[in-house]
């Protein structure tokens, strides 16, 4: 019999970053993990178009011809996701710190940071004197554009923009860039949270509602 295939994870972030940040639900100590091997990461890589096609038959390749590296691979991702949801959430539960981002969470980004520039190089570009690749070692390029790609996010977002999907009501805690007109965005998608929280109060109201007729 053939295994179920798990659905999707939604891409509700509106940044890779935050996307990575989102593959453990609820978000928070204790929460399923979704990226549990190699081989879930370079999928997960391939619908965010992070690689393309041919990168992630290299790194593939890559993972079979070096041992421990996809694992390597992956602990680096990992990585690179827990030391950004620190720094995030240091800042949403204080928007204006005194004594700046958790240092112990940026170290280690930087660290990843600076590994994946040591595996970075410039190139002549078409439309510009040169351009960075990141990347130049197969094994690690999923880490190493997303440790770069995290730093992009840290040094460039807007904290008005971001927000959490509310856990306390019944949201999962997920991180995502409020961009709506009026900043409005209150749940990471509508369809799913919000909707959710929605007919859990709508239960509650009526349970109310007939338990105060049952009195009366």
């Amino acid at each position: 019999m053939t295994e179920e295939r798990k659905p999707d994870l939604r891409i509700v972030g509106g940044h890779p970053v935050l996307d990575l940040v989102n593959t453990v639900t609820p978000r928070r100590p204790g929460g399923q993990e979704h990226l549990t091997s190699p081989a879930g990461l370079l999928a997960w890589s391939r619908r965010l178009d992070l690689v393309d096609v041919g990168e992630a038959r290299a790194i593939s390749a890559a993972w079979r011809a070096r041992s421990g590296s996809a694992s390597q691979a992956l602990h680096a991702t990992l990585d690179v996701r827990e030391s950004v949801y620190e720094v995030l959430a240091a800042r949403l539960a204080d928007p204006h710190p005194d004594s700046g981002s958790p240092a112990a969470a940026l170290e280690h980004l930087a660290l990843r940071w600076s590994a994946a520039t040591a595996r970075s190089t410039l190139v002549a570009a078409p439309d510009r004197p040169a351009a960075v690749v990141v990347g130049t070692d197969p094994a690690f390029v999923v880490p190493d554009r997303l440790a770069f790609a995290a730093v992009e996010l840290l040094r460039t977002i807007d904290p008005e923009q971001l927000k959490e999907c509310p856990v306390e009501e019944g949201g999962c805690g997920w991180l995502f860039l409020d961009q709506s007109r009026n900043s409005s965005r209150r749940w990471c998608a509508m369809a799913d949270c919000g909707a959710q929280a929605k007919a859990r109060k709508l239960t509650a109201r009526r349970r109310a509602e007939r338990a105060s007729t049952v009195k009366a």
